[in-house]
């Protein structure tokens, strides 16, 4: 063995001393086959600690701290750091400035924390601390409102950065009540008392955490910190996927190990003496913290006074003599340890300190003391040397590298001023980790510029939560707002039904000449086309009536290319008319002039069940010489046009009525319909009655309520944000539409799109950066909505489908990602809850009932596959129209089968009325 490993003193008699101090002591001397063992000890309970299964009954906490990074030196602003767990309590002032070369502007103050309140009650120790803030506000800052940042050394279990629960008291600290509680409320209780200051506290830091990122701030290659003081521990840099009990697996976080409480389990049993075991017995904690009680400085010179005591007691020392002072605990402390191991003048330490204590030493004695010293204070150092190694290793494992190189940040008492400590430590822990390359920074009075740091970070989040809040907020939408809109919709309506005030009422209310739904008997052979968006299909329908009714249907669906969407209108019906034609001959059912629904799910204002005028293109389309214009007429030239087949153009229907029928057929009390896909409208059965555009009175129609265009006359710009703005300016019907843009498919993923675009100018996501795709119109397709948001989607998989759109997304970007989703889609299906209330509400009152009920027939992609809509909009429609009971029922295939029925209840009425 090298000298290191036993001192040798130039004395004569001394080499007898130490051999006979060696035999006495030997269980102190740990071999390095015993560290290498402990090292792998310390690696499992760091495992177990970490696992989701062995947490509850690890020893070792591996506790989250929530720091996810060292300072990346864009920090900057004025705090105030309290710094209490060692032996004084101090407060700083830090001010953090990253322009000039990132100074940091320090000063502190330390106060006293007599040992009646370390000792006393939480409230106590509370008020004392918020006592001492509050002067020193006083001297330092007068009247600013700073952030503070509070680094508390005792092991907590926090679930964000601004709170911290303590486990257990250690070292000289046991004040009643505050095991299990929550620090920040207490600190914060405290000041409010006062009420003579304001602190606003952003973040707890443990002091090993503090240690590191104040090393961070200087060396970005510091990941781990280290406490050799008072009482002892580390953090590092763990990777989030091993962290059982955070969400997420991305990136990394800081892990607060609390390994003081290695052993407390029995782990180390094999290694501690019967001194261990003897000032566990005597301190205020017995049984815990146990590996602390043998490396910490708060212990050190304890054990040395155990070890001399009974040394003593058997004659091996002082010549047997015992003093009251060496029989009192604390009379021999750490730094006395720390003098008598000088190199110069140690043995001149040793005999007075050792006269202080009244055994009046011989040379002999000072030498064997001195040496009790060194193997006391040796074992300490390779204790912590195992320790590290273990989690170096760890995070050479973790990296996968052959060689790990890295900075570790160093505080504590025991590591600075004992005179041989670090250098021991480091050649040990050289020994036992030889693939490490570790560079040690000392770190200047690290937990309070540490928790400075921290909270900067802190702060800088913090802030961008609250601005992320605010923004979100302009979406939530109370009770009273929805009523509100509820009750708009219903004026809007009797608008749109006026006769004095149709033609100015935004919401157009369009009678569809459908005047009942189906009574089982319509029966035969039927052609649909349904046109709507960017498909279009063709439909062949058989009806059959009578005991075994039955819908059997067979389509074909066709592309429109968007050159076509946005040419003429000739060419976009002879485009129809050449699918139809493919159609018929596909079926092999080209001759007989058949009977033909035809659903064109765009505003039309009716004048009879066989002809629509377009009132304007909604959805993308921009075909010329159609508005105006009937539709059906429209494809009857087209058909002419070709000369190859005759149809017979029946009915003229909306997709929402459609979709009304569709339900009606199996439902009948179905008489609402609703769409809520790419676009959205409803229809219902209104009374002819209050249907003042027509003539007649008797009977119901139904209404095609184009709903999509409430609030384009500005009656819900209380309620649009500035994403609403800007969503409408940018589409293809800038001012129109607006309802519907905030409620349909079509439309939400641009607002989420405009919303995340915001978000990253201000630095709240990807990193600040707007991406290529960001920026495409159209980008977030309700599908990947309906995604993003599933429940049973865990963050890993919300980052993926970001990744199929291009868009880089750290774990914290998808969480805000789907926030901001959930935001917006709840929001939409509140907003059609309301308007839905007003149209049963309407229904209800048309018929004098106290309570109604009726069925709703659904259709669109947004109701049938995003994963609350339509639960939150049932949610709505219950809460705003109490009186209504409500069913939903889906709509199979309403703008097909929907279209078939209309007009064969058409066929029947035409053959009714000519017979």
């Amino acid at each position: 063995m090298d000298s290191d490993h036993s001192p040798s003193l130039p004395c004569g008699s001394a080499e007898a001393w130490e051999t006979a101090i060696d035999k006495y002591l030997y269980a102190m001397r740990l071999s390095d086959e015993t560290l290498l063992d402990i090292m792998n000890r310390f690696k499992k309970e760091m495992k177990n600690g970490l696992s989701r299964d062995f947490n509850p009954t690890a020893t070792v906490k591996m506790l989250p701290t929530f720091v996810r990074s060292i300072p990346d030196g864009s920090e900057k602003g004025d705090f105030i750091a309290l710094d209490l767990g060692g032996s004084s309590f101090r407060i700083l002032r830090v001010q953090v400035n990253h322009e000039q070369n990132q100074a940091v502007h320090m000063e502190s103050e330390v106060y006293d924390t007599p040992e009646n309140i370390m000792h006393g009650s939480g409230s106590q120790l509370f008020d004392h601390v918020a006592e001492c803030l509050g002067d020193f506000m006083e001297k330092k800052i007068k009247d600013k409102k700073l952030p503070v940042g509070f680094t508390f050394s005792f092991p907590c279990r926090q679930s964000r950065i601004d709170e911290a629960i303590l486990i257990t008291w250690t070292k000289r600290f046991k004040a009643s009540g505050v095991e299990g509680t929550d620090v920040v409320k207490l600190l914060d209780k405290a000041i409010k008392k006062r009420g003579d200051y304001d602190a606003n506290i952003v973040a707890v830091v443990n002091d090993t955490v503090g240690t590191m990122m104040t090393c961070g701030y200087d060396d970005q290659q510091c990941e781990v910190g280290l406490i050799i003081g008072t009482g002892t521990n580390a953090c590092y840099m763990e990777e989030l996927r091993h962290i059982d009990l955070v969400e997420g697996d991305e990136g990394r976080m800081c892990v607060n190990t609390e390994w003081g409480a290695f052993g407390d389990d029995g782990a180390l049993e094999d290694i501690r003496t019967e001194f261990d075991r003897e000032i566990d017995r005597g301190s205020l904690n017995p049984g815990k913290q146990l590996f602390e009680k043998m490396v910490s400085g708060m212990y050190l010179g304890e054990l040395v006074r155990l070890i001399l005591v009974k040394m003593a007691k058997e004659g091996l020392l002082f010549e047997g003599r015992i003093t009251p002072e060496l029989l009192t605990r604390g009379k021999f402390n750490t730094s006395d340890v720390s003098a008598i191991e000088k190199n110069k003048e140690g043995l001149h330490n040793a005999k007075e300190i050792l006269t202080r204590l009244g055994v009046e030493p011989s040379d002999d004695d000072c030498v064997a003391v001195q040496h009790v010293c060194t193997i006391v204070s040796f074992r300490s150092a390779n204790l912590v040397a195992a320790t590290l190694g273990a989690i170096l290793s760890r995070l050479r494992d973790n990296k996968g590298t052959p060689r790990l190189r890295t900075t570790v940040g160093v505080d504590g008492s025991l590591y600075k001023t004992h005179p041989q400590y670090s250098r021991r430590f480091h050649k040990t822990l050289r020994r036992l980790v030889p693939d490490c390359d570790v560079r040690f920074l000392l770190s200047e009075s690290g937990s309070g510029k540490g928790a400075a740091m921290v909270t900067a970070v802190a702060y800088r989040l913090a802030e961008q939560h609250r601005q992320i809040e605010e923004t979100l907020a302009h979406f939530s939408l109370t009770k009273e707002m929805l009523l509100e809109v509820k009750k708009r919709m219903r004026a809007e309506m009797e608008l749109g039904l006026g006769k004095q005030t149709h033609d100015k009422a935004v919401v157009k209310m369009l009678p569809s000449f459908v005047r009942s739904t189906p009574d089982g008997t319509e029966n035969g052979d039927f052609l649909a086309l349904d046109l709507g968006g960017t498909n279009f299909r063709v439909l062949l329908v058989k009806i059959r009536s009578g005991k075994k009714r039955s819908v059997e249907m067979h389509n074909k669906i066709y592309a429109i290319p968007i050159e076509i969407m946005q040419g003429t209108g000739e060419e976009l019906f002879d485009h129809i008319v050449s699918c139809i034609s493919d159609f018929l001959d596909y079926m092999g059912i080209k001759g007989p002039k058949m009977p033909l629904g035809f659903t064109f799910s765009f505003p039309c204002k009716q004048t009879s069940l066989d002809a629509g005028i377009l009132i304007t293109w909604t959805k993308g389309f921009k075909a010329t010489d159609c508005v105006g214009h009937d539709v059906a007429t429209l494809l009857r030239e087209a058909i002419k046009r070709r000369e190859e087949f005759d149809l017979d153009v029946v009915a003229v229907v909306n997709d929402t009525v459609g979709t009304m029928m569709t339900c009606a057929y199996e439902e009948p009390t179905c008489e609402v319909g609703l769409i809520v896909g790419t676009g959205s409208n409803a229809c219902y059965m209104e009374e002819m009655k209050n249907v003042e555009t027509l003539e007649g009175n008797q009977g119901q129609m139904c209404i095609n309520m184009e709903w999509g265009a409430f609030g384009d006359n500005g009656c819900l710009d209380d309620i649009r944000t500035i994403y609403d703005k800007l969503v409408d300016e940018f589409s293809l019907n800038s001012g129109k539409q607006r309802y519907e843009k905030m409620i349909s498919g079509m439309y939400l993923g641009e607002i989420v799109r405009n919303i995340l675009i915001d978000f990253a100018k201000r630095g709240f996501l990807f990193r600040g950066q707007i991406s290529e795709p960001l920026k495409t119109r159209g980008l977030f397709q309700t599908k990947y909505l309906s995604q993003i948001e599933s429940d049973r989607l865990a963050l890993l998989q919300v980052r993926a489908i970001l990744q199929q759109l291009g868009l880089n997304s750290t774990c914290d970007d998808s969480i805000l990602v789907k926030t901001v989703c959930g935001v917006v889609s709840k929001r939409a299906a509140q907003l059609c809850g309301a308007g839905m209330a007003a149209v049963v509400d309407k229904i209800r009152e048309n018929r004098g009932l106290d309570r109604l009920n009726v069925t709703v027939g659904v259709d669109g992609t947004l109701y049938k596959l995003h994963p609350h809509f339509s639960r939150i909009m049932h949610q709505t429609v219950k809460e705003l129209s109490p009186k209504c009971n409500v069913s939903f029922l889906l709509s199979e295939d309403g703008s097909g089968k929907g279209a078939a029925l209309i007009t064969a209840v058409g066929v029947r009425l035409r053959q009714e009325m000519s017979s």
